[in-house]
């Protein structure tokens, strides 16, 4: 699977790049919104990880565009991640949006069997 990482904590974002391609995936690491949407635009993801607070514009905002995108290589499965549960206002927000939610520190075999599954 190919999955694009949206995290503006860089050390982050490269560790769990590192883990995904230990379980045989592929990954790209953006640090910002308009990275992610630049990658979407040019590159086939399968999933998009998308952290909910970048520097440019929310991860809510990036997931509006990736679904309301009718591009080939749109990611089709979404899982934000945050230091928010899904409880809090800021976890609250991204309802609707995307298929998962995890929260930070991320456990990786969650997110092996979300990936392993799909939608």
């Amino acid at each position: 699977m190919n999955v694009l990482i949206v995290d503006d904590n860089e050390a982050a974002a490269d560790l769990l790049q590192e883990l995904l391609s230990l379980q045989d995936h592929t990954a790209r690491c953006t640090y910002t919104a308009q990275q992610a949407m630049d990658a979407a635009a040019v590159e086939h993801f399968d999933a998009a990880l998308i952290d909910l607070t970048l520097p440019d514009f929310p991860g809510t905002e990036v997931a509006r565009r990736l679904r309301a995108s009718t591009a080939e290589g749109t990611p089709k499965l979404l899982v934000a991640i945050s230091g928010f549960s899904v409880h809090d206002t800021g976890g609250h927000a991204a309802a609707g949006l995307f298929d998962h939610h995890l929260q930070k520190p991320i456990d990786i075999e969650k997110l092996e069997r979300i990936l392993a599954h799909g939608l």
